[in-house]
């Protein structure tokens, strides 16, 4: 019994392969060449267990571009055509119907190209068969409500990290429960951690899986990751040639180091960590250098929160029902420390969910009593009723109007104390997921202020919000101290 098909399927793509576009690796009609690393994952990734069966059933293969993604995936389609199953059905998604058919119409010129190939597959506009065997391949896009009735053998998955939902990839996986060897393989580069619902996206929860498959914290001898990214992983810095070394294994081969030098310096950080250097992020844009704001943390500066009576700020940013609340404490001192008393966000799968105004109400008062609050900026748009409930009580609230002007010269500030190292933080994990969802935007008085990515983006940014406009007034206060004997009360 043979220990897997992965010699196999690096034989055909070596004899029968061509390369469809002109590249570092050669010119239109050569054989493609297989690399020592390309021969290693295919003996991997087409393993057999011990009763002749593939050993795997999912896998996620990650790496960044100009590596030959796409031949390899044409190549294991073609192979597959070849050695898979009778009636076998092979399937490409991706996002969109334009980058399903990348692989497939690689596949297809690689066909025409060749002359023992094209003896043996026919080919179409939209499907590839193999006459003898019945084995047909064909490319299909995103919307999953429309491949109810495949019957996959082998799903290849382009790109998998833009996948918008998980509904794809389960209708298909679903699909291949009656054959006896399915598979089903994502080929990407990474990508932002969340979906458009918010959660993790289909393809960063199979890297997280894989992540502790490969550490033994999970036994799933049916699933394998291939991936490759930085040794010191996102804290890798991502214009440096060692970085690219670590995560390109076409570098210097495939991919030439100018390459990397002309590119880094005219793509956005968070673009080049994704595309380049298969890193995740948190957003497909970046408002603070990378790793900064973890940079900030200090957990253990004020644990429990600052010492009782001290000079604090406490700002609210309040939601009714579709995003979320934060109230953000910053204490008024040379290095100011940010610290959450609380970030209420919307249930996505309980429509009924509303903000515990009472309990945020609550959490005021408790601060006002435990801290000398200098002031509470507010951004009273939807909570105008209690503004005026709790400034009778003796509060100290303060409008905050969020004018570009005033916020974007918030968010500078922000910045230039994140980047500069002038504050800390709690560490927080919702404010810091709010800090990282934050995207810039210039404003006409040559400023940025921070927005979601997308106006309908499921993502929260409220959070960072109330941190930016409660530190403006903190250092406010702190550039600005009452006379001796003041009292705000």
């Amino acid at each position: 019994m043979r220990r897997g098909d992965g010699d196999l399927y690096a034989e055909i793509i070596d004899t029968t392969c061509r390369i469809t576009k002109d590249s570092i690796a050669g010119g239109v009609g050569e054989l493609l060449r297989m690399r020592m690393w390309q021969r290693q994952l295919l003996r991997r990734m087409f393993a057999r267990r011990v009763d002749g069966y593939l050993k795997h059933r999912t896998e996620l293969v990650g790496m960044p571009r100009k590596n030959g993604k796409s031949e390899l995936g044409a190549g294991i389609a073609v192979g597959n055509m070849l050695l898979g199953p009778q009636g076998g059905e092979i399937i490409s998604c991706a996002g969109d119907r334009d980058q399903a058919s990348i692989i497939f119409n690689t596949a297809k010129r690689m066909v025409e190209m060749d002359p023992h190939l094209s003896g043996v597959i026919k080919t179409y506009a939209k499907v590839l068969e193999v006459p003898s065997t019945g084995t047909v391949y064909k490319a299909v896009s995103a919307e999953a409500y429309t491949k109810e009735g495949l019957n996959p053998s082998l799903v290849l998955f382009d790109e998998l990290h833009v996948q918008p939902t998980r509904e794809l990839w389960n209708v298909m996986q679903l699909a291949q429960g009656a054959r006896p060897e399915p598979l089903i393989i994502g080929i990407t580069t990474a990508g932002v951690r969340t979906d458009r619902t918010g959660l993790d996206s289909i393809c960063y929860a199979l890297y997280k899986h894989g992540v502790e498959v490969a550490q033994n914290i999970i036994d799933d001898p049916t699933f394998f990751m291939a991936w490759w990214e930085p040794a010191a992983g996102v804290k890798a810095p991502h214009d440096q040639p060692k970085t690219w070394r670590e995560s390109n294994p076409g570098y210097g081969d495939l991919i030439g180091e100018a390459d990397f030098h002309s590119v880094v310096r005219r793509t956005e950080e968070n673009e080049f960590r994704i595309k380049r250097t298969n890193q995740w992020v948190a957003s497909g844009k970046v408002w603070l250098p990378h790793g900064a704001w973890d940079a900030c943390k200090a957990v253990d500066r004020y644990p429990g929160g600052p010492p009782d009576g001290m000079d604090v700020v406490i700002g609210l940013d309040g939601s009714k029902t579709g995003d979320s609340t934060a109230l953000i404490g910053v204490t008024v001192e040379d290095r100011p420390h940010i610290f959450v008393l609380g970030i209420w966000e919307r249930d996505p799968f309980d429509p009924n969910w509303r903000v515990p105004r009472a309990e945020v109400k609550n959490a005021l008062r408790e601060a006002s009593r435990r801290w000398n609050v200098r002031e509470n900026p507010w951004d009273d748009y939807l909570w105008q009723d209690a503004a005026v409930e709790l400034t009778e009580e003796g509060l100290p609230i303060e409008p905050y109007p969020q004018t570009p002007e005033r916020m974007g010269k918030a968010t500078q500030g922000f910045y230039e104390h994140v980047t500069l190292a002038a504050l800390t933080h709690d560490g927080d994990p919702a404010l810091s997921r709010h800090v990282n969802d934050a995207v810039p935007k210039p404003t006409s008085q040559g400023f940025a202020r921070i927005v979601k990515e997308t106006p309908d983006s499921p993502r929260r940014i409220d959070g960072a919000v109330t941190a930016v406009f409660t530190l403006d007034r903190a250092l406010w206060w702190l550039n600005n101290p009452p006379d001796e004997g003041f009292n705000i009360w």
